[in-house]
C-alpha cells in the first residue's frame, strides 16, 4: 500500500499474536547470538564510533539486539549495555555473556529520560506501529541521547536500481511491514522532538541506510 498524502508504503495487514510466536519461536541462524561475531564486530565498531561522536558514553538500548553484535561491542566500547529482544532464546543467551538484556518491547520498558543511546538497528520496519516506538525512544532518551536507526532506504538510487533488476529482495521479506524513504523517517522522527544529525550507507544489509538524531525540545 502507498500512503496518498505522504507517498509511504507499507504492507495492508499484519500477522495476529499466533503467527508472532510461529515467527519468534524460530530464530533464524544469522540472528542468533555472536553469529558470525568477529566480522559483524569490525561492523558495529564502525557504527558505534559514529555515535560515540555525539555521545560518547552513558547507558546504550539496543532495540531488537538479533545477533548481539551491536550490543556487545557497544559494552566493549565502554557503555553501560542494555539490550531488549522479542526471542527468549536470544534473551538467555546474552544474558549468558554478561549483558543486561529483557524480553520485551520498548514500548513495554519503564523509565524516563534513562538511556543516553537508543539504537533500532533493522527494526522500525518490522513494527506494525513504528510510531509508537518512537515516541517510547523520545521518553527514554536523556536530554542530549541520541538515537541510531538503519534500515532499507526505500526511494533511494540503490532501491530504484534493484527494482528495474527485478533483484529487490525487499518485496518478499515477509517481517518487513513497512519500506521507509529518507525523507519519510526524518519526518517521523521530526514529529517526536528529533533532529538529523548524520546519514550514511549501511554495511549490514543490502541498500540500507543508517541515521543519528538527536532529541530537540519540541517548540
Amino acid at each position: 500500500m502507498r500512503c496518498a498524502d505522504c507517498g509511504h508504503v507499507f504492507t495492508s495487514g499484519y500477522f495476529n499474536d499466533a503467527a508472532l510466536r510461529i515467527l519468534f519461536g524460530h530464530t533464524q541462524e544469522q540472528q542468533t547470538v555472536g553469529h558470525d561475531f568477529e566480522r559483524h564486530r569490525h561492523v558495529s565498531a564502525r557504527m558505534i564510533g559514529r555515535v560515540a561522536h555525539y555521545q560518547p558514553d552513558g547507558a546504550w538500548l539496543d532495540v531488537g539486539f538479533g545477533n548481539g553484535s551491536l550490543i556487545l561491542t557497544a559494552a566493549e566500547w565502554g557503555y553501560r549495555a542494555v539490550g531488549i529482544d522479542l526471542r527468549s532464546a536470544n534473551v538467555a543467551a546474552l544474558r549468558g555473556l554478561g549483558c543486561e538484556a529483557h524480553e520485551l518491547s520498548v514500548e513495554a520498558l519503564e523509565g524516563e529520560a534513562t538511556y543516553s543511546v537508543i539504537s533500532m538497528a533493522d527494526v522500525l520496519e518490522h513494527m506494525p506501529y513504528p510510531e509508537t516506538a518512537v515516541a517510547a525512544a523520545a521518553r527514554l532518551l536523556s536530554a542530549d541521547g541520541v538515537i541510531f536507526i538503519s534500515l532499507p532506504a526505500y526511494a533511494s538510487p540503490i532501491w530504484r536500481l534493484l527494482d528495474s533488476s527485478g533483484a529487490n529482495p525487499y518485496w518478499s521479506e515477509l517481517e518487513h511491514y513497512h519500506n521507509f524513504s529518507r525523507a519519510r523517517l526524518c519526518d517521523l522522527l521530526a514529529g517526536h522532538g528529533f533532529q538529523l544529525l548524520e546519514y550514511g550507507v549501511s554495511e549490514r544489509y543490502r541498500a540500507c541506510m543508517e541515521l543519528i538524531f538527536r532529541r530537540t525540545p519540541l517548540a
